[in-house]
């Protein structure tokens, strides 16, 4: 179903009466107030209990609240909605959603952050040297990641070539689709088995497509880094630099 038209649009298209959104009934729902604990980790108030260093988490964002909240009446009203749509139509709504209604997710918001800071001081007033030190990298890192995570973002954002296919890379990806197996990982195995016993000649077609790939990369990066350096975003071509400087704790999301 279409996000409907209008201030009152992201309430109707998600089920919400405007009444529910008055601020007596949203403090009757406890939405001014800590949520009752959750059995799953990600769903606690402050997630402290799910890490190691048992340290605060931040609270959700207004926008993040509410999309918790009408996440699950936009999926059960949009069955057949893929996650990507899901995102943009609650983003719609947030948008369309009366700066009054909002305001009730910025005070949960805001009385939140008020008690995230009186326990993250209690927290860091508790440690010791060493253990002020393991949460001060373990902050470093988090900035590294997220910083990591822009760039790549933007990378993608400004087009920059794909790095060159090897002449496995460019057999599997022909014949993925035609392999036999129950499982991408099934198919996998069975396309590795054949790429084993492919004869020179043949193999030496794909590598030959890899060295033009190779090819096609050098010259498209190199174009690449100039319009780059032209428009001022030399702060890309550091990206190999900056991946690097964080290492392998972060290898996972590449």
């Amino acid at each position: 179903m279409a996000l409907l038209r209008g201030s009152w649009g992201a309430l109707r298209v998600l089920g919400r009466p405007a009444a529910f959104w008055a601020p007596a009934a949203a403090a009757d729902r406890g939405l001014l107030e800590p949520p009752p604990p959750s059995s799953i980790c990600g769903l606690e108030w402050f997630m402290k209990d799910c890490t190691l260093s048992n340290a605060p988490k931040k609270p959700w964002s207004s926008y993040i609240r509410f999309s918790m909240d009408f996440r699950p009446i936009l999926k059960e009203q949009n069955p057949d909605l893929k996650s990507t749509e899901i995102v943009k139509k609650l983003a719609e709504a947030w948008r369309e959603l009366p700066e009054s209604q909002k305001k009730v997710y910025k005070e949960a918001t805001e009385a939140a952050f008020k008690i995230y800071r009186e326990e993250a001081l209690k927290y860091k007033s508790e440690l010791d040297h060493n253990q002020k030190k393991v949460l001060k990298e373990e902050s470093r890192r988090k900035k590294a990641r997220k910083e990591l995570i822009k760039k790549k973002r933007e990378l993608t954002i400004f087009g920059k070539p794909k790095k060159p296919r090897s002449g496995y890379n460019i057999f599997i990806s022909e014949h993925f689709k035609e392999a036999k197996g129950s499982s991408a990982q099934q198919m996998m195995k069975v396309l590795n088995e054949e790429w084993k016993t492919l004869s020179s000649s043949r193999k030496q077609v794909y590598q030959q497509l890899a060295e033009d790939d190779k090819i096609r990369y050098e010259n498209e990066i190199k174009s690449w880094e100039e319009k780059m350096l032209e428009i001022g975003r030399d702060d890309l071509l550091r990206f190999r630099k900056l991946k690097a400087k964080i290492g392998k704790h972060l290898e996972d999301i590449y």
